[in-house]
């Protein structure tokens, strides 16, 4: 099978955020890790909180990634997509990002994550880092 079409697990998100140009990552107070290029985050790996919880029991996620996306259009065509496990809550909206728990990581692709992680760099990053990657 090819490798890009595994499922993606939570290192290929980290494996993924790390290799692109300029990233710094930074741990939060509580572990949680978060990717920024130029000072701006575009992967963060979230604590849990209350607008993301399990409708049946009421818990927290402990697993949710937030990704940036760069249009609300892009936003919405992942979240309306019923075949993708990215979802939104009220406290995002008007933010330009999709959430992802990692327990349903499996339901993508590595290269479907690849893409979410690029478009998430890009979607943050100075205009001439952009074109200096997208042109490399």
């Amino acid at each position: 099978m090819n490798p890009a079409r595994l499922p993606a697990r939570v290192e290929d998100v980290h494996a993924l955020a790390a290799a692109m140009p300029h990233v710094t990552a930074l741990e939060g107070p509580k572990g949680n890790t978060v990717y920024q290029v130029g000072g701006k985050s575009f992967v963060f790996f979230r604590t849990p909180q209350p607008d993301a919880r399990d409708p049946e029991t009421g818990e927290k996620y402990p697993d949710v990634i937030m990704f940036w996306v760069e249009t609300e259009e892009d936003k919405d065509a992942l979240v309306h997509d019923a075949s993708t496990p990215f979802f939104t809550t009220p406290r995002f909206d008007g933010h330009l990002s999709v959430l992802l728990r990692a327990a349903h990581l499996e339901r993508i692709s590595r290269e479907e994550l690849t893409e979410i992680v690029q478009d998430a760099w890009l979607s943050r990053a100075s205009n001439r880092r952009r074109e200096k990657w997208l042109n490399s």
